[in-house]
């Protein structure tokens, strides 16, 4: 597959992950609408948000600066590879 380089379709895909995130959590909660649910639903999106933040920004620039990742089989691939992500 191709690298995605036209800024439109980048904004489309962006908007899109956005409308599907708040439908899947918006079925959730009217699935089983409760206050906790939504505080744990909203825990797991952040909690989701800072490992991506992690596995590509903070690996990158403060751990490998050779690692430059396109996506998170990429990241599977590079953890695998190093046996020692913690040394």
């Amino acid at each position: 597959m191709a690298d995605l380089k036209n800024p439109r379709w980048i904004w489309l895909k962006g908007w899109l992950f956005l409308f599907l995130g708040s439908m899947a959590a918006t079925l959730v909660l009217l699935e089983s609408p409760s206050l906790r649910n939504a505080l744990y639903l909203a825990i797991a999106v952040w909690a989701f948000c800072r490992f991506y933040y992690f596995a590509f920004h903070v690996l990158q620039h403060y751990v490998d600066p050779g690692y430059r990742f396109s996506g998170l089989c990429s990241f599977a691939r590079y953890i695998l590879r190093k046996r020692t992500p913690c040394e």
